[in-house]
Order: structure tokens, then C-alpha cells, then sequence
């Protein structure tokens, strides 16, 4: 695929380079890139793909920009708040590069659409932030021989590999099994510094361009592991699993399954244990002294939005006040979006606390459904 006068003008640096050049810029334009997710970690992803001249991106994600947001996805602006993600994204990638062409999926990526998403591309990028969705990505890769280039961004720490790739591991080789649903908050729950997905995206970047342009080692096999405060990086050596059940030899995922589920994310258990905003509601409006409504978010969470008749007790001083609570009294549990309050649950339930729920999708959800006026985060 030649490129154009402008294109030979605003790819100079690349042509001049040994590894890239013509021939490489020209692999570049032909290749077909899918980032999933336009958020923290799709955004620097995105914008260097588009930068270095990827010919077509695909772009999935089906959320809406918000303020908090803007501390780490730099694909949107203020200007931008309210919008959907792939229209602010669309905006700020054709101005980037108006010669990279963008395909986008305004949809929540699911068993029943990855297959025709992904066979449209060569390589997929992964810029969730749900375990649900990374193991979806792999198999879908995996079953459809797409290279699978891996990010993940928690707090202060990042890792980066590519999976899927022939003869390599893939990511059920290195995590067979999801964690417990609830015992690994998402960034809205733990926090994550604005920085950190700036070098992890970037990361994931450079390691699709370089494998589109067959140039140095690729991260197959390889898991890079960094730490931001300490500003290290390691290395793990990651091997293909013989028993691996969708890469191994004898396979027993041939088609894409039901990742929520797998995950534990739709457990009866789970759903049991939950209580909506508006069943919450009416029972703080009809017999709210007969409930103990603890928030076990931090102290900073309080001050911007509380529930009133709530009693703060963060998540990690809960075990020293358990004497101080009511057992026999019911007991809903609550946090910012529904992780530290079913966590909270869980050792309430381990210590004899027979009536405890959770408010399902946290404070969040209830200044969504019952409180508009309420600050949210």
C-alpha cells in the first residue's frame, strides 16, 4: 500500500529510521489494529497507533466521558463530558492523523459480538479493566489466531505481555482461574495513578507496531511486571500450558462461553446478597432505624457524597469495630460502586452477622436512580 505526498511529509522520522522505512510505514498503513477500550489505557494506545501511521483502528467501548475520567484518559477533554466515548475519541484521532482510518463498536464487547469484531483485525489490543472482558479477548484470540497484546493498571503497579500468539502462552496459561468476584477492586475502587496507564498503553503500542513491523523481541512469553513508585521493571518468563483448556493440546473451550459466569460476576450467591438503590430506599424511608447502613468507604469518598443515617467505617478498620455493631440487626453494606461493600459483606458474614446485604453498584448507583442531585465520582 504506497503512501500519498502528505503521508511521506508526516512520517519522515519513521522513513529514516532503520527497522521502519518505507517498506514498514507501508505496513504500517496496511495494518489493522483493534483497540478495546477508550479509556485509560486505549487512549495513549490509540493516539501513538494513530500517530505512527496504523492504516485502520477499530475502537470498542460503549461508555459515555465523565469528569473523573480526565485524571488519566487523555483521548477526551472537558469539552467533551457527556459525550460518548468514541465520538470524542473519533474527533481527537482523525485531527491526530486525518489518513488513519477508524472503525468503531459502540457496544459492550460480549460472546455474542467478539468473534465478528475481531476476525476483522490482525492484532487486538486490550485496554479493559475487567476480568470478564480479558478473558473473552483471549479466547477470541486465541480461537481466531489473532495476537493478543495484554495491559492491566492497578494503583501504582502495570503489566504488559502479548498472548495468542503461535506456539505462545496465552493468558489462561498464566491465569487459569479468575480471582473471587470482589477481590480485586477496578480503578474506580482501588485508584490508579493518572501516569500509570500512560506508560503501560504506551507500552502495549510499541509492542503492536513492532510486531507490525517484524522488528526486535516481541513480549511472547515474556510478562513485564512495573512498579511506578519504585520505577522498576521485571520480568517474568511465561510458558504455554500443554493443559491449557483453550490453547493446550486437548482443548475444552472451542467456542466463546458465557465470561461472566466463569468469572463469578452473575453468581446466585452474589445477586442474593444485594439489595437495588430502590429497595434500599424504601427501606430507609419506612424503617430506617431498624437498619445499620455502614459505608466502608474512605473519609474523602464521605465528604463528597454520603447517604444520611449511613455510619462511616472504611473497609480496613471494620475488623477492629465488629463489637461495637449489632449482629442481630440487618445490615446493608456500602462503597463507591459495590467491590469494598461486598468484600465488607463477606467478613461481616465470617463473623456471625446473619442479615447482611449490599447496596448493588454503590452510592454511585444510588445518585444515579434515587439521588440526582447527589455529587458523584
Amino acid at each position: 500500500m504506497s503512501l500519498s505526498h502528505p503521508e511521506l511529509v508526516r512520517y519522515a522520522r519513521h522513513l529514516s529510521l532503520d527497522g521502519v522505512g518505507l517498506a514498514g510505514q507501508e505496513r504500517l498503513k496496511a495494518s489493522r489494529v483493534l483497540v478495546i477500550g477508550a479509556g485509560g489505557l486505549g487512549s495513549p494506545a490509540a493516539l501513538y497507533l494513530a500517530a505512527a501511521g496504523v492504516g485502520t483502528i477499530g475502537l470498542v467501548d460503549f461508555d459515555t466521558v465523565d469528569v473523573t475520567n480526565l485524571q488519566r484518559q487523555i483521548l477526551h477533554g472537558t469539552s467533551t463530558i457527556g459525550l460518548p466515548k468514541l465520538t470524542s475519541a473519533e474527533s481527537r484521532l482523525s485531527d491526530l492523523n486525518p489518513h488513519v482510518a477508524l472503525e468503531t463498536f459502540p457496544v459492550r464487547l460480549s460472546a455474542e459480538n467478539a468473534s465478528d469484531i475481531v476476525r476483522r483485525f490482525d492484532i487486538v489490543l486490550d485496554g479493559s479493566d475487567n476480568f470478564p472482558t480479558r478473558y473473552l479477548i483471549n479466547d477470541a484470540c486465541v480461537l481466531l489466531g489473532k495476537p493478543y497484546v495484554y495491559g492491566s493498571i492497578f494503583q501504582f503497579e502495570g503489566q504488559v505481555s502479548i498472548f495468542a500468539a503461535k506456539d505462545g502462552p496465552c493468558y489462561r496459561c498464566l491465569f487459569p482461574e479468575p480471582p473471587p468476584p470482589g477481590l480485586v477492586p477496578n480503578c474506580a475502587e482501588g485508584g490508579v495513578l493518572g501516569v500509570l496507564p500512560g506508560i503501560i498503553g504506551s507500552l502495549q503500542a510499541l509492542e503492536a507496531i513492532k510486531w507490525i513491523l517484524g522488528v526486535g523481541e516481541s513480549l511472547v512469553g515474556r510478562l513485564v511486571l512495573f512498579d511506578a513508585l519504585k520505577l522498576k521493571f521485571r520480568e517474568l518468563s511465561i510458558r504455554r500450558d500443554s493443559a491449557c483448556v483453550v490453547c493446550g493440546q486437548s482443548p475444552t473451550i472451542t467456542r466463546l462461553i458465557d465470561y461472566d459466569a466463569f468469572c463469578g460476576v452473575t453468581a446466585t450467591s452474589i445477586e442474593s446478597a444485594e439489595i437495588s438503590p430502590a429497595e434500599l430506599e424504601a427501606i430507609v424511608i419506612s424503617n430506617g432505624r431498624g437498619m445499620q447502613l455502614i459505608d466502608v468507604r474512605e473519609s474523602w469518598e464521605w465528604d463528597i457524597a454520603h447517604i444520611d443515617g449511613s455510619r462511616l467505617i472504611p473497609l480496613g478498620t471494620l475488623p477492629t469495630v465488629l463489637r461495637e455493631l449489632d449482629s442481630h440487626r440487618e445490615v446493608v453494606t456500602l462503597c463507591h460502586r459495590g467491590a469494598r461493600s461486598l468484600a465488607a459483606l463477606q467478613l461481616l458474614k465470617g463473623a456471625g452477622f446473619s442479615r447482611v446485604r449490599s447496596l448493588h453498584g454503590g452510592i454511585d448507583a444510588w445518585a444515579a436512580e434515587v439521588a440526582p442531585g447527589m455529587s458523584r465520582y
